[in-house]
């Protein structure tokens, strides 16, 4: 990913996540997904960004589970932290809104990847073919 990406907003609203204390008290956030990080904020001016996880760093969205009430799932980051949400309904919830942003952010990501050791090769070739030219 270049520095010249622009992340468009995704998903925007609220979230409940599981705090990391002992208590483990379920506290609504403001949530803002986009194309390259889920924005966590305490407040609803989004004055307050609590976290920032870059999708970079989150390896699944895992453990889905439907109640009557509440939709559950994990985020799984690459170091193998677990971070616990929920929403309230089915329709408004983001676990495969974020599955489909993580995707897209890998597939983004593999294609820069292979663009660039393609360069590389082609970059390696053309030296080659030169000194080829060169010899006598």
């Amino acid at each position: 990913m270049t520095g010249s990406d622009i992340s468009h907003i995704l998903k925007e609203g609220e979230l409940e996540k599981r705090s990391d204390n002992l208590l483990q008290f379920w506290k609504r956030k403001t949530c803002v997904l986009t194309t390259d990080s889920l924005n966590i904020y305490t407040d609803q001016q989004k004055k307050n960004k609590s976290k920032e996880l870059k999708l970079q760093s989150i390896k699944k969205v895992d453990c889905v589970e439907h109640t009557g009430k509440f939709v559950y799932f994990t985020i799984v980051t690459t170091d193998n932290k677990e971070i616990d949400f929920r929403c309230s309904d089915e329709k408004n919830c983001w676990n495969a809104v974020i599955a489909i942003a993580l995707v897209n952010f890998q597939n983004r990501k593999a294609i820069q990847g292979f663009k660039t050791q393609k360069e590389s090769e082609n970059t390696s070739l053309g030296q080659q073919e030169r000194c080829m030219a060169r010899a006598p």
